[in-house]
C-alpha cells in the first residue's frame, strides 16, 4: 500500500534537541507513520529532501491573527516561515465574550493597541459569537491553513463584567469577581489554552484610558487561576509593566507560576545595561525550579517600528503627511525628487527633526535580505554624520535611491545586542515575539523563526541547529501543552518543515493593501522553505501558500 506522502533523503532534525540523522519520513492522512529507509516504499506525493532538513513545524507564541484569520485564513506571514500553530488572543485583547453592543468597543480596542484597522475587523468577521467558546467554532468555520491555539483576553472579559469601569483601577465587587472566574472556567472547559492580559502602560483605548485589566489587583488574577484550574489547567500570558512597578509584576508572575503552574511572560535585554539581564536569568531559574513552569517569549532583534514611505513617516509635521498623502508610492518618490517640494521637506525636517532619536534608527538596506544591523550597525545618525549631511537628507537620499521601498528599524526595544544574545541562550527563553498581525502597517516580525534559524543559530553559531529547531518546535508545544506535535516521531501530527539552513533567509518587508476595505499592512517572505505541512497536508511548497487550509482550532492540551 503507498503512502500518502514521503520526504525522502531529508536530514531530521526531530526537535527533541538530538542530534540531526538521515531518514525518510512517511505521512498517511495527519500523521506521521514511518520514520527511516524507506527506499521500497512508495508513495502518492514525493518531497526531495536530499541536502535539506526536515524539522517539525515551528510554534509561534505571540501572535495575533484573531480578526486576520476571517478574511486572511491563509495566514501570511507566518505560514511562509516554517509556522504551523499559532497562538492568538495574546496581551489581553480578543473578541470574546462580547455582548452585541460591546463589538465596536473591541474593534476600536484592537486598533488602538495592535493597529489593525476597526472597520476591517467590523466588517471582516462575522461576529456570530458571543463566548469565547463560540469565538473558536467561528474560528474553525473558517477554515486556517495553520493550526490555532486561542487565549482569552482580559480586557474582554473585564470589559464584558464590569463595563466602563474596567478601565479604572477600581476592583471588581465579589459578585464580578465570581462573574470572571466563571467566564475564565467556561472558556478553558471551551478550549481555550488558557488567559491573558495586557499591564503595560503603552496599551490604552482611543481615548487614552489603559485597556480593561491594566491596573487589576492581585485577588483579581488568582480568581482567574482558580477558574482555569476548575477547567483543568490552563496558560496565564502576561505583557508587564517592568518600567514602573518591576517588583509587583515580578510577584504576580510567580503567585500565577504557584497558582496555576504554567505562564508564559514577554521580556528581553532592554536598552542600557546587562542588570535587567542578569534579573530575567535569575527570576527564570528560580521560578522554574522553586515554583512553577514559567516561559520567557523574546524578539530575536532590536525592534519597534519601520518607518519610511509606507505608512510610518520619517518626520511628523504637515508637509510630510501631505507626501504621505499621495495616492502611490511612485508618486511619493514623485514629490521627493520635486526640488520645491523636497526643500519643504527638508525645513521642515530639520526644524522638528526625525520621528525618533536618529541615534536609534537604522536602514534596512536594498540587499537580497534586510541588515538588522544586530553587528557593527551604523545608525542614520552615524551615517548621516559621515557624509556631513542632516539626518532628514540622508533619509530622503535614501528613499530616492530605492525607490522608495527602503525601510528604517526604529530600535524601541533591545538596544543591548549583546545582553540580547546571553538571553536568548537562557533554558526558559522561546525565540519569537512575532506580533503577526499586530501593528501591521508599523512592524513585521513574522519572520522570527527565520531570523532566529539564519542569523542566530547559522551566521552566529549561539545554538546547535537542534538545540534551535527544539527551541522553535518542542519547546513551545510544552508550554501549550499540545498534544502529539512539537517532535518529529512515528504517530505524531505530521506538522513538518523542509527547508536549507544554508540559504534560509527573510526577505524585506513590502508594504500591501489587502484588508477589507483596502487598508494596508506590512508582510514578509522566507527564501529556503522547500515545504510546509499543515496535518499532513502540504500548505507551501517553495515559499508559495498552495492554497490547502487544514488547519483546526486546537482545543484539548496537556496540563501538568
Amino acid at each position: 500500500m503507498a503512502h500518502d506522502l514521503i520526504i525522502r533523503n531529508g536530514t531530521v532534525v526531530d526537535g527533541t534537541g538530538s542530534a540531526g540523522y538521515r531518514a525518510d519520513v512517511a505521512v498517511d492522512g495527519e500523521r506521521i507513520t514511518a520514520i527511516g529507509d524507506l527506499s521500497a516504499s512508495t508513495a502518492r506525493r514525493e518531497i526531495d529532501a536530499t541536502g535539506l532538513i526536515v524539522s517539525p513545524g515551528f510554534v509561534d507564541l505571540h501572535t495575533h491573527l484573531d480578526a486576520q484569520v476571517g478574511w486572511d485564513p491563509l495566514m501570511t506571514s507566518s505560514s511562509w516561515h516554517g509556522v504551523t500553530t499559532v497562538l492568538m488572543g495574546n496581551c489581553g485583547v480578543t473578541f470574546a465574550p462580547v455582548a452585541p453592543d460591546d463589538r465596536v468597543f473591541l474593534a476600536e480596542m484592537m486598533e488602538s493597541v495592535e493597529d489593525v484597522p476597526r472597520d476591517a475587523i467590523l466588517h471582516g468577521l462575522d461576529w456570530d459569537w458571543s463566548t469565547y467558546p463560540e469565538y473558536l467554532d467561528a474560528v474553525q468555520r473558517m477554515r486556517p491553513a495553520l493550526n490555532i491555539v486561542g487565549l482569552v483576553g482580559h480586557c474582554a472579559v473585564r470589559y464584558h463584567v464590569m463595563g466602563e469601569r474596567s478601565l479604572s483601577d477600581e476592583a471588581p465587587s465579589p459578585v464580578e469577581l465570581n462573574r470572571m472566574r466563571d467566564i475564565a472556567e467556561e472558556s478553558v472547559a471551551g478550549g481555550a489554552v488558557g488567559f491573558s492580559t495586557s499591564r503595560i502602560l503603552l496599551h490604552v483605548v482611543p481615548d487614552g484610558r489603559y485597556v480593561p485589566g491594566t491596573l487589576a489587583p492581585l485577588d483579581e488574577y488568582l480568581a482567574v487561576a482558580d477558574g482555569m484550574n476548575a477547567a483543568g489547567g490552563g496558560l496565564f500570558q502576561a505583557v508587564n509593566d517592568f518600567a514602573t512597578k518591576p517588583q509587583f509584576e515580578i510577584e504576580l508572575l510567580r503567585e500565577m507560576a504557584r497558582s496555576c503552574g504554567d505562564v508564559l511572560f514577554s521580556g528581553g535585554a532592554g536598552n542600557g545595561s546587562n542588570a535587567g539581564v542578569e534579573m530575567f536569568g535569575a527570576f527564570l531559574a528560580d521560578t522554574n525550579a522553586n515554583v512553577g513552569r514559567i516561559t520567557m517569549a523574546t524578539q530575536t532583534r532590536p525592534s519597534g517600528t519601520l518607518c519610511g514611505l509606507a505608512q510610518v513617516s520619517p518626520v511628523k509635521g504637515q508637509q510630510w503627511k501631505a507626501l504621505m498623502a499621495l495616492p502611490t508610492l511612485a508618486d511619493r518618490v514623485a514629490a521627493l525628487k520635486d526640488p520645491a517640494v523636497r526643500e519643504l521637506l527638508v525645513a521642515e525636517g530639520t526644524a522638528k527633526g526625525l520621528w525618533y532619536d536618529p541615534k536609534h534608527i537604522y536602514p534596512l538596506g536594498t540587499g537580497a535580505s534586510p541588515d538588522y544591523s544586530e553587528t557593527n550597525g551604523r545608525s542614520v545618525a552615524q551615517r548621516a554624520d559621515e557624509l556631513g549631511v542632516h539626518p532628514v537628507d540622508f533619509v530622503i537620499d535614501r528613499l530616492i535611491a530605492s525607490d522608495g521601498l527602503e525601510l528604517f528599524n526604529t530600535w524601541f526595544f533591545n538596544r543591548n545586542v549583546d545582553g540580547l544574545a546571553q538571553v536568548l541562550a537562557m533554558d526558559h527563553v522561546y525565540p519569537g515575539l512575532a506580533d503577526t498581525g499586530a501593528h501591521a502597517g508599523q512592524i513585521c516580525d513574522a519572520d522570527m523563526s527565520t531570523h532566529y534559524l539564519s542569523y542566530w543559530q547559522r551566521d552566529r553559531q549561539l545554538a546547535t541547529l537542534p538545540d534551535a529547531v527544539r527551541r522553535l518546535s518542542a519547546m513551545p508545544a510544552e508550554v501549550l501543552g499540545l498534544v502529539d506535535r512539537g517532535t518529529v516521531q512515528v504517530g505524531n501530527f505530521a506538522d513538518l518543515n523542509v527547508f536549507d539552513i544554508d540559504t534560509l533567509a527573510s526577505e524585506h518587508p513590502t508594504y500591501v493593501n489587502d484588508f477589507p476595505g483596502g487598508a494596508g499592512r506590512l508582510q514578509i517572505r522566507a527564501r529556503g522553505y522547500a515545504a510546509t505541512i499543515v496535518n499532513g497536508t502540504v500548505v507551501t511548497a517553495q515559499g508559495t501558500n498552495t492554497g490547502d487550509r487544514p488547519g483546526r482550532v486546537i482545543r484539548e492540551f496537556a496540563r501538568s
